[in-house]
């Protein structure tokens, strides 16, 4: 669908057409319409899907059209992340350049005293849209420095983010700041029983909008090495000496990993940096920066990066740690081969992730490419239908056979180290009064 075929305002639509936005994508074309109607909506479909757009362009364009207060906050975008919540305001600056009386303003944690006085002074002059952290927004609200009374649109954006980092009671107190007549709008990722219970707590009579979990793009080029826990990290030395890392990204599962992860490679001489959330708002934004601009080639970091962060031209990703989710998979390889581009995908997987990466495979409903153990790093684990096998064995102590037929008895040892049965002989058996006795 073409976004003049939407009911959007003209200098929405003059705007789009400078950055050459012409077709909607689906969850744009299904998400607008019901916004512009005033209605409340949840929606869900994977990062990179255009769920940004899908919220901002509706509400700049009603705002622009009239009807709201002035010099009040209009509307409240809640994000997970300060970086998510930069690049929404980034959107907001390219998506309302020929509008005028509407203004945002950023608002998150991990700053000095100065960008504290400056979201204030934004809160008195009027900002017509604020972009905040949850926590951030909270501490404006307990100092009394926001008025939120006026609120006429409230949007949750990656809300399972949210809750996964234990926003849950945040969300509820900033919510009862607000108006009971809103229009509340809700994109995520996924659809856990908490979003569904979030979803009942704060929308009326919402439209949903669900599209289903995309494939990873075609030009990306997926593989995985079979290795051991401890062959990880010679996998990636070896792989780094064979190709000179570029714009390359390494997920790992904690924190602690990364951290570790990245003093290994500093070491082994790589240009590498690390992204988690120990890291103060100026060392993230300095990290990014240093990797977008090229000055770093490897970032190491955690989840935060799989989500609502859009770097362009990543040559790699490599999952050192195999996600438990496969959407988390789609997500994280899904940061390169962007825009029509291509890109490679390496998931190292360990004998005990292999369960996990097996799901994946058939999430995707096809295997992924095995590359094999690069030369002196030593011979792989034994995984495959033996290790599904193993994962599947009865636990220790009970009798197979018996099992199988429906008997639960359990052998139990002697004090001599022989062993007994519980069960009582059949000939011992008392026979119950109706039942037929065995023949």
């Amino acid at each position: 669908m073409d976004f003049y075929d939407l009911d959007l305002n003209d200098a929405v639509l003059d705007a789009l057409d400078d950055m050459r936005f012409t077709e909607t994508t689906p969850i744009q074309e299904h998400s607008i319409p019901p916004i512009l109607a005033g209605r409340d909506l949840i929606g869900v479909a994977q990062t990179g899907t255009g769920k940004t757009a899908a919220y901002l362009l509706p509400i700049l364009s009603m705002l622009s059209d009239g009807g709201y207060p002035d010099d009040v906050i209009n509307c409240v975008i809640m994000s997970p992340t300060r970086e998510l919540a930069q690049q929404i305001d980034q959107a907001m600056q390219g998506f309302s350049y020929y509008l005028t009386g509407i203004s945002s303003v950023a608002v998150y944690g991990g700053n000095d005293g100065i960008r504290y006085e400056q979201e204030k002074r934004g809160f008195d002059s009027g900002a017509s849209i604020i972009i905040a952290t949850p926590g951030r927004l909270i501490s404006h609200i307990s100092l009394g420095n926001i008025d939120l009374s006026h609120v006429s649109f409230f949007i949750l954006d990656e809300a399972d983010r949210m809750l996964d980092m234990g926003f849950y009671d945040d969300i509820m107190q900033i919510e009862r700041q607000l108006p009971r007549e809103r229009q509340t709008i809700m994109f995520s990722a996924t659809m856990p029983d908490r979003i569904v219970e979030l979803a009942k707590n704060i929308l009326h009579n919402p439209v949903q909008v669900r599209l289903a979990v995309s494939r990873p793009a075609d030009g990306i080029h997926q593989s995985a090495i079979i290795c051991h826990e401890a062959q990880k990290l010679k996998v990636i030395k070896a792989l780094f000496q064979d190709i000179k890392p570029h714009r390359v990204i390494i997920f790992a599962g904690s924190k602690l990993k990364v951290k570790d992860l990245n003093i290994t490679l500093v070491r082994a001489g790589v240009s590498v940096a690390a992204m988690h959330s120990d890291l103060s708002q100026a060392e993230r934004d300095q990290v990014m920066y240093k990797f977008k601009s090229g000055q770093v080639a490897v970032l190491v970091a955690t989840d935060i990066v799989a989500r609502g962060i859009d770097i362009d031209d990543v040559q790699m990703v490599i999952n050192f740690d195999v996600p438990r989710d496969a959407e988390d998979y789609v997500h994280r390889v899904g940061r390169t081969a962007r825009a029509g581009a291509e890109g490679t995908a390496l998931t190292l997987v360990s004998d005990k992730d292999y369960p996990d990466f097996r799901k994946i495979e058939k999430f995707l409903g096809s295997e992924i490419e095995k590359r094999p153990l690069p030369d002196g790093v030593g011979e792989p684990p034994k995984v495959g239908r033996q290790a599904e096998r193993r994962s599947h064995r009865p636990r220790r102590g009970t009798d197979r056979r018996q099992r199988s037929r429906g008997r639960h008895s359990i052998d139990a040892k002697k004090t001599d180290g022989t062993t007994r049965s519980h069960r009582r002989p059949r000939g011992d058996r008392p026979k119950r009064e109706g039942k037929k006795t065995d023949k």
